[in-house]
């Protein structure tokens, strides 16, 4: 029987992947920094090098949730990828994003080397998450205290993905009898500008919820108080690129791996604000 570690298990995917995987009566090896202990559990740390061997025992297959607020992920995430190939995984699947491409910034190098690292691979890369507006991310926390969205977007347009639709794509690409072998980008059913997004959170929620327009600068300044400023400037870009028109599609993904059409913001808004 194949074992599947799962990296971030406690993240907005790898929690999803874990509850999909475990379903299909796959059995999961669940590892982050704040694992629960018991069967099945295993504590890793990116930046802990002490922590990967035993994630890593006896695993087949992983998923991967580059570590978060870094830059350059792939100086962390490259050794423990080799040490993954020798340890006997034969098949690894990425989380990235959209807005990255192979060989570009962060996680892209990382992307960029999977092929030459594993024989059996996939890259996610979804858009930006639904779960942005609802959970724990800094746009859920100002909608929820000052009713307000705030990036440097613009009216760009992006198809906004719900999480749920992430996972069941990582979920097949994990146990389809054949790897994807390329990169899978995912998206919701609809591009949104974040001015529609404000919309439908204020019809679902009857609480008024506005877009507001920051400069490239203004939004770098405000993400650098939280986080270094140089993962900043590159978040800060991604909203940039939003407003020329880069993540202005949709894709086919979702449907063609799970056999069903992905979830409309409308509809995730809803099962949100019924929880």
């Amino acid at each position: 029987m194949t074992t599947t570690l799962v990296i971030g298990a406690t993240g907005t995917t790898g929690s999803r992947v874990c509850a999909q995987l475990a379903a299909r009566g796959v059995r999961v090896r669940a590892a982050g920094r704040r694992a629960p202990g018991g069967p099945g559990t295993v504590r890793f740390d990116w930046y802990d090098p002490s922590t990967h061997d035993a994630a890593l025992d006896g695993a087949d297959r992983v998923y991967l949730v580059p570590p978060v607020g870094t830059a350059t992920p792939a100086e962390i995430m490259l050794p423990f990828l080799e040490k993954a190939r020798v340890a006997g995984v034969r098949r690894a699947v990425l989380l990235s994003s959209s807005a990255i491409p192979p060989g570009g910034p962060a996680v892209g190098q990382v992307h960029e080397a999977l092929p030459s690292l594993f024989e059996e691979w996939a890259v996610l890369r979804p858009s930006w998450f639904m779960q942005n507006f609802t959970g724990h991310h800094l746009h859920a926390r100002t909608i929820r205290e000052e009713g307000v969205i705030r990036t440097a977007a613009g009216e760009g347009r992006v198809a906004f993905v719900d999480a749920d639709d992430i996972a069941a794509v990582a979920a097949h690409a994990l146990t389809d009898a054949e790897a994807p072998g390329t990169d899978l980008v995912v998206t919701g059913p609809r591009a949104l500008s974040h001015a529609d997004v404000a919309a439908v959170l204020t019809e679902v929620t009857g609480r008024e919820v506005t877009h507001q327009r920051l400069t490239y600068d203004e939004m770098r300044e405000r993400l650098a108080a939280g986080m270094p400023q140089e993962f900043a400037a590159m978040l800060a870009g991604m909203d940039r690129a939003i407003a020329e028109g880069a993540e202005d599609r949709t894709t086919g993904t979702v449907l063609r791996l799970t056999g069903r059409p992905p979830r409309d913001f409308r509809t995730h808004v809803e099962r949100a604000v019924r929880r």
